[in-house]
């Protein structure tokens, strides 16, 4: 008689099957549609905030945008590799690792710019454009809030969703300072500081993959039990 295990959320929940922990993979049809509905969601709001961030002249804005851009690609990406081997979705989030490095990458470098430039922002829409992404960073959020816990494809895509939020709202509270200050600063410091954040989601996102990566390698092979008939006694 055999058995299998769910990677259902109720089951990787309930904290195990079959003896052993289960961490729930995605592969489950509702996760696969709310993914889907929030790569949605970020490619909305990377075409509304590049336009914004290209008027305003925003260092924390490009990050924005960036940020709505690469979330669109590696959740794509997480949905791909749902019910794949370990070791693909652990390729897939050291993608996304390597990617969100990049990306704080290029927010220092366009921030280091700016500082050198001395071009204003505009800070009424640094905090519009602001305020909508976090509105749809926490429509977002409310869709995968139960599946926060999981592999590191699952994890990877709640803590970008979760720092995006964040990130959002800090841009809002940016603009607001940029307008009564008068000073680029605000907008200078806000995008490196959101280097440093997706920098720290890149880190933590790796080491989780590399971890599952290993557990992965080092279960042993299964072997093959073959029943030998006792030999009849010779008489």
């Amino acid at each position: 008689m055999s058995s299998s295990c769910s990677t259902d959320k109720s089951s990787a929940s309930a904290g195990g099957c079959c003896g052993h922990d289960v961490v729930f993979d995605g592969a489950s049809p509702t996760y696969r549609r709310i993914l889907t509905a929030v790569i949605a969601i970020n490619l909305v709001g990377f075409v509304v905030v590049a336009v914004g961030a290209w008027m305003a002249n925003s260092a924390s804005l490009a990050a924005n945008t960036l940020d709505f851009l690469a979330d669109a690609a590696t959740y794509a990406l997480s949905l791909w590799a749902i019910g794949k081997s370990v070791q693909v979705r652990s390729g897939a989030a050291m993608i996304k690792s390597a990617s969100l490095a990049v990306m704080a990458a290029g927010i220092l470098g366009f921030a280091i710019w700016r500082a050198l430039s001395g071009a204003q922002p505009e800070g009424f829409a640094i905090s519009g454009l602001g305020l909508f992404g976090a509105a749809a960073n926490l429509l977002a959020a409310l869709l995968l809030i139960r599946y926060r816990e999981g592999d590191a494809n699952v994890r990877s895509v709640w803590l970008c969703t979760r720092n995006d939020l964040i990130q959002c709202l800090a841009v809002a509270g940016v603009g607001v300072a940029v307008t009564v200050t008068g000073s680029r600063w605000p907008d200078l410091i806000a995008g490196f500081l959101l280097a440093g954040v997706f920098l720290r989601s890149a880190w933590l996102i790796m080491i989780q993959a590399r971890r599952e990566l290993r557990a992965a390698q080092a279960e042993p092979a299964p072997t093959l039990a073959f029943a030998v008939a006792p030999r009849p006694h010779e008489h």
